[in-house]
């Protein structure tokens, strides 16, 4: 799932690449993903793109005087084009959810893999009439330590409470063992038991892993993005290796859609984490 890192590099590219072009069409391919009727989105043609930008997973494109918001979801991304065939696209069951054209005659479309379609696109006057935008916490790169001790002390584990969008916006699953791991926090510790020091950790680790991120993807191509991410986890999708700090192998818990990953040694006192999402879990 792109998480802030990713989208704040693909509205730099878009910036770079696009800012000033014209929008000449926007083609909803996937029915699905278009959740707002009004205006519509042939509001969009003939204006410019002016900018675009990032509100916590959110990729926010200002096109004219209006916003065209998209969220990737899981299994989505942006594809730039230099040049798109002039044909339309109809709609099916291909990964293209959205087509913009532009007015060189290059364009991007929004695609999603897999069955499960939760890509959503929307068009509105100002970003925060989406629920979704609306309900967001502070992003997690503009919030002070103080900020973010008080939102994140939950009666929850920590990972969930780091992931949850309306405490902070911006950490999905990836993003989140990194920073457990340089924190050195198990994820299914309590976060409103951590000491002063572990919260310290916490927040220092969440501002290294994400600008470190940023100013590794800020100025890549959106093709090469993906790649760039996977590069540079040191635990998580590691499942087997060995811990870049320790050397013990990285192991993972696996629930119903989703997995983490983390490092015994480094995180749990070499204690393994119980895979099942109903056991007792060690803390």
């Amino acid at each position: 799932m792109p998480e802030l890192p990713e989208v704040a590099a693909l509205a730099a590219y878009l910036r770079e690449r696009a800012a000033g072009l014209t929008v000449t069409r926007v083609e909803i391919v996937a029915l699905s993903a278009l959740k707002t009727y009004s205006p519509p989105v042939t509001a969009l043609e003939g204006q410019p793109l002016v900018t675009a930008g990032q509100v916590g997973k959110y990729l926010d494109m200002t096109i004219g005087g209006l916003h065209a918001v998209t969220h990737l979801s899981r299994a989505g991304w942006l594809h730039y084009r230099e040049e798109l065939s002039p044909a339309p696209l109809k709609p099916g069951r291909g990964p293209i959810a959205v087509r913009v054209r532009l007015s060189d005659g290059s364009g991007f479309d929004l695609t999603e893999a897999g069955t499960q379609k939760r890509l959503a696109f929307y068009v509105v006057s100002d970003p925060q009439e989406i629920e979704f935008v609306r309900t967001l916490g502070p992003d997690a790169l503009t919030i002070d330590e103080a900020g973010f001790t008080e939102l994140i002390k939950k009666n929850a584990q920590v990972k969930g409470v780091l992931t949850d969008q309306r405490v902070i916006a911006g950490i999905g699953n990836a993003y989140s063992d990194e920073i457990l791991h340089l924190a050195k926090l198990s994820p299914f510790a309590i976060a409103g038991k951590l000491t002063g020091d572990q919260l310290h950790a916490l927040y220092e680790a969440t501002q290294d892993i994400l600008r470190h991120a940023v100013e590794k993807t800020t100025g890549q191509q959106a093709a090469t993005l993906k790649a760039e991410k996977r590069a540079g986890l040191r635990v998580h999708g590691r499942t087997g290796l060995p811990c870049p700090v320790c050397g013990d192998t990285i192991r993972e818990v696996s629930f119903a859609t989703s997995n983490l990953q983390y490092c015994p040694t480094c995180q749990t006192k070499g204690k393994p984490l119980a895979d099942r999402r109903l056991s007792k879990l060690v803390r």
